[in-house]
């Protein structure tokens, strides 16, 4: 392998955890085994591909069913822990690209100040609604109708560090929607910071009332040096998929959004077949959007054939150099009573032409990745995470 000549990527399927961290308990998420528990939901996971790169082999001791323990992979594998404090996407992704958090967003569990709220309504021009941790699609059942009578913004929050804004896009153009999350993006700053404010458009009537694609998500800027920004700073070029620019508060990173899985793997494809130099960086949505936040196991499961069909199609766009790293960013378990995050390990397969496919064992933090990719394309070291990649490399 010829460092930097060719493609490096990361594929995070978002909610793909592989088993519990060792803080896992500290975390209220006892029990939690994404991948494990959705296999013995299932009775047992058939998918050939995953398989033999090394799925069921990347944490020892822990067996997935479904997936025949003596295979020999054709993909380096492991699983990594997390090591920031936290269990959201944003922390997830920015570990990966080397910022760690010494502690967590801040939640609000019962709502957020009501003086806050008022605040937001007098600047926005609109009152609200809700204000309490709920199921994005309940609440809309909830307050769809009083929200269309009134005009008032539905907000709401979860077990994540989220100020979520709801509003049906007949009542409330989107671009009045977008606007009023930039508010609360500069309201939710210092003491009273959240992770994401969240656009949660709508469609619909009364007792079938949708949320459309046009999500969009504020993130607070990362506090430390990311793989994005050194990769800038080198003239490296980035390809985002999915809402990974959101994640960095687009901070030296675009991206085409993905509604599905599918047009996340469309997407992958194009770039891997016009991309001769650089980084692709993708989030795959659907394992915790449609399908862990809502306990779906069987959608959660037909992701996974799904994704398990479609590898043939990512492994015959490789060349010779190219390093891509399947990840997660955290779990989410569907087949246990919570509907949110859950603080897990994640899976890590590395594949190439040119990857040795060795055992990575557990890697201390998901930095590891991005470490490995920054000394692909010969980069300064991130301040977090070690490399693999001479481990991997032909």
């Amino acid at each position: 392998m010829k460092y930097g000549t060719g493609r490096a990527a990361i594929i995070v399927l978002d909610g793909l955890g592989a088993g519990p961290a060792p803080d896992t308990a500290a975390y209220g998420d006892t029990g939690s085994d994404t991948l494990g528990n959705v296999a013995r939901a299932v009775g047992g996971l058939k998918l050939p591909n995953l398989e033999r790169l090394g799925l069921g082999k990347c944490r020892e001791g822990f067996v997935i069913p479904g997936l025949a323990p003596g295979v020999s992979p054709t993909a380096a594998h492991g699983i990594a822990q997390p090591a920031s404090a936290g269990k959201d996407s944003t922390t997830g992704h920015w570990e990966l690209c080397g910022v760690l958090l010494e502690k967590p967003f801040r939640t609000y569990p019962r709502g957020f100040p009501v003086s806050l709220l008022d605040e937001f309504a007098r600047r926005t021009g609109r009152g609200w609604l809700g204000n309490k941790a709920a199921s994005g699609t309940a609440i809309i059942d909830e307050l769809g109708a009083e929200h269309q009578r009134t005009g008032k913004w539905i907000v709401y929050t979860s077990a994540d560090s989220v100020f979520q804004i709801a509003a049906h896009e007949q009542t409330v153009p989107l671009a009045e929607l977008y606007q009023a999350c930039a508010v609360a993006r500069g309201m939710l700053t210092g003491e009273q910071a959240v992770s994401r404010v969240i656009a949660r458009p709508f469609e619909g009537r009364a007792g079938d009332y949708r949320r459309t694609p046009r999500r969009k998500d504020f993130s607070i800027a990362p506090p430390g040096t990311t793989l994005l920004d050194l990769m800038a700073d080198a003239g490296v070029e980035r390809i985002g998929i999915g809402k990974v620019d959101d994640l960095f508060a687009g901070r030296n990173i675009t991206s085409e959004h993905t509604p599905t899985n599918a047009d996340a793997y469309r997407l992958i494809e194009r770039a891997l077949d016009t991309l001769e130099t650089g980084f692709v960086f993708v989030n795959v949505i659907e394992f915790d959007q449609t399908w862990g936040h809502r306990n779906d196991v069987p959608g959660f499961h037909q992701g996974l054939k799904e994704l398990d069909a479609w590898i043939p199609r990512l492994l015959a766009r490789l060349r010779a150099d190219d390093l891509v790293m399947l990840t997660a960013d955290h779990g989410n378990d569907p087949t246990t009573p919570s509907t949110d995050h859950s603080r897990e390990v994640v899976p890590v397969l590395v594949v190439g032409p040119g990857v040795h496919p060795v055992p990575l064992g557990t890697r201390r933090t998901f930095a590891d990745l991005g470490q490995t990719v920054a000394a692909y394309f010969g980069l300064p070291a991130l301040a977090a995470g070690s490399s693999f990649l001479q481990d991997v490399a032909a």
